[in-house]
């Protein structure tokens, strides 16, 4: 196992901006764009102000802890910033406008000249023997893909000017100090040069240097709690990007990788989602049958990342999204593709969704990928779906576990590569035993079960704000007289037989009344097992209902698992 070193050493900002001379600051593509705003600024100004005032400056001995720096070298000897870029920034256009105010003065003080002097080898690269600045040479570099401002970075820390009109944040921030230093100097200009002195060798940072990206990454993720930290998505998005050589190949890479990343949005997924999905998918091509489900970084980043290099990825990413929208949303269809407006198939795939965990996802995606251009794809799609729910359901209704179904979910993922009527190698428990389960179902598989029913007997989709509403309420007492003892009675009502689905909206007003008050508004609900039950003549419900229908509701999904399993073979 190949050994990893970090180097920690404090250092002022003046010692640390010093290094840039040979290894100037990259902020790389993979970052997120700078996001500072004028409150955060301010408070960074402000806070230094008063350290300075207070507890630093020529005559005091104070420090100001700015926070950790973390970075690895690149193979091209640039410091790759992981963390810290929003800070780093802010303080060369910190110290530019700083240096802007003081070479701006026609007749220079002495402290002036001195800071100046300073600051120039800490933004721009100087020659090594004679000394002379190289004012087109800035030692901040950012190539932040989705950045649109990364020249104007550049042309701020180049000439200390910027476009009043400029809406970025880069002008934004460096305008808003400029402001601040101009007030500090009209209220004390002599502290002006206290302060420029305790930012440069008062002002301390934490640089956290590593030996390489992988090293650097962990420690950031290790440290950072603060928000958003880099997705492996980011440094795939790098990857990929580098590895393209012709620039509209680039342009076209950024615009799908945009498109992507908003349309997840709709779906609560993620482009880092995406890429696990599509992990699966990989894995089962190489007939990897491993239960331990490998880290995302590390499984793409294997042989140098030729998995994310050699196809093109984004193009199986969006085919993965297309799916998930359809998924998600009944009323998205996806063109030239039937099956997207297929009611039985939204059906069913829409009763996985109510599966208690994720890895129905997987085999899903994984025939989608394989077989979707196939003849006779949606009428095979739809047999493979019911047989996929019959053999999960049966499964979590015996171990309600995700290890139960990890490895069989692996091994029909490799077979569903080589055949679109894959084998299912998933044992359960007899029909009989099946069927006593059912009537008392783990609490996580009722909605999958109310589903199915409901399914059964109407085409539309239940909305997503739907509750399961106890037809004998929990709380029973007050409204309810049952011959039956109280531990009969809670142990009837979480029955099968005693659950129906229920709009969220009625559901608030039903509560626990009468029966005879509910199936009033029974009887104004859209979902038609529900309709029903408000249309049966008796105003009574009580254990024996309950058990009555726990039989008529066993017996109908067991007939339905036996006509999709018969459908299958």
């Amino acid at each position: 196992m190949a050994t990893t070193t970090i180097s920690v050493n404090k250092q002022t900002i003046e010692e640390f901006l010093l290094n840039a001379r040979t290894k100037t600051f990259l902020i790389p593509e993979y970052q997120r764009p700078y996001s500072w705003t004028s409150e955060q600024i301010d408070t960074l100004f402000n806070d230094i102000w008063d350290f300075t005032c207070n507890e630093g400056g020529s005559d005091r001995e104070g420090t100001y802890f700015l926070g950790s720096i973390v970075s690895y070298e690149n193979d091209k000897r640039e410091q790759e910033i992981i963390d810290g870029q929003q800070r780093i920034t802010s303080i060369f256009l910190l110290l530019r406008a700083i240096y802007t105010k003081l070479n701006g003065v026609d007749e220079k003080t002495e402290k002036a000249k001195y800071f100046i002097n300073k600051i120039e080898p800490l933004i721009w690269k100087t020659h090594k023997l004679t000394g002379k600045v190289d004012y087109s040479s800035v030692l901040l570099n950012s190539k932040v893909i989705s950045e649109t401002e990364n020249e104007v970075l550049n042309t701020i820390l180049e000439t200390g000017k910027i476009d009043e009109e400029s809406e970025d944040n880069y002008s934004k921030n460096y305008n808003q100090i400029f402001k601040l230093i101009e007030e500090k100097s009209v209220e004390n200009a002599l502290m002006i040069y206290e302060f420029i002195y305790a930012l440069l060798n008062q002002v301390v940072i934490l640089p956290i240097t590593a030996d390489s990206q992988e090293t650097a990454l962990t420690i950031f993720s290790t440290l950072n709690d603060r928000g958003l930290p880099l997705s492996d998505a980011d440094i795939f998005k790098a990857k990929i990007y580098n590895h393209l050589k012709d620039k509209d190949e680039k342009e076209e890479f950024i615009e799908k990788w945009k498109e992507l990343e908003e349309d997840t949005q709709n779906t609560s997924e993620s482009i880092q989602q995406l890429f696990y999905y599509y992990m699966f998918y990989l894995r089962a091509e190489e007939n990897d049958k491993n239960s331990t489900t490998p880290g995302l970084r590390k499984y793409y980043s294997a042989n140098k990342f030729k998995k994310l290099l050699e196809v093109n990825i984004l193009d199986n990413l969006r085919k993965i999204l297309n799916l998930w929208e359809v998924i998600t949303d009944s009323k998205k269809t996806i063109e030239n593709e039937s099956w997207s407006e297929n009611k039985d198939i939204l059906k069913v795939l829409n009763i996985l969704t109510s599966y208690p965990n994720e890895f129905w996802k997987y085999p899903v995606i994984v025939y989608y990928l394989s077989h979707k251009d196939k003849k006779e794809f949606e009428i095979k799609f739809l047999k493979f779906l019911r047989k996929l729910y019959v053999e999960l359901l049966k499964k979590y209704i015996e171990i309600p576990t995700i290890n139960a179904v990890k490895a069989n979910i692996l091994k029909l993922n490799a077979e569903i590569i080589n055949s679109d009527k894959p084998i299912f190698d998933f044992k359960a428990l007899p029909e009989d035993e099946i069927k006593e389960k059912i009537k008392t179902p783990h609490r996580n598989a009722v909605r999958m079960l109310l589903k199915t029913l409901t399914y059964d007997i109407q085409d539309n989709l239940l909305e997503k704000k739907w509750e399961i509403e106890h037809i004998l309420p929990v709380k029973w007492e007050n409204n309810y007289d049952l011959r039956e003892n109280e531990k009969v009675a809670k142990e009837k009502i979480e029955h099968l037989g005693n659950k129906t689905p229920f709009e969220k909206k009625l559901n608030i007003i039903a509560t626990n009344n009468y029966f005879s008050k509910k199936k009033i508004l029974y009887l104004n609900s859209e979902i038609k097992m529900t309709k029903e039950i408000g249309e049966l003549k008796s105003n009574k419900w009580d254990l024996d209902d309950i058990i009555e229908r726990d039989i008529r509701m066993t017996d109908k999904i067991i007939s339905i698992l036996k006509l999709w399993n018969k459908e299958y073979k």
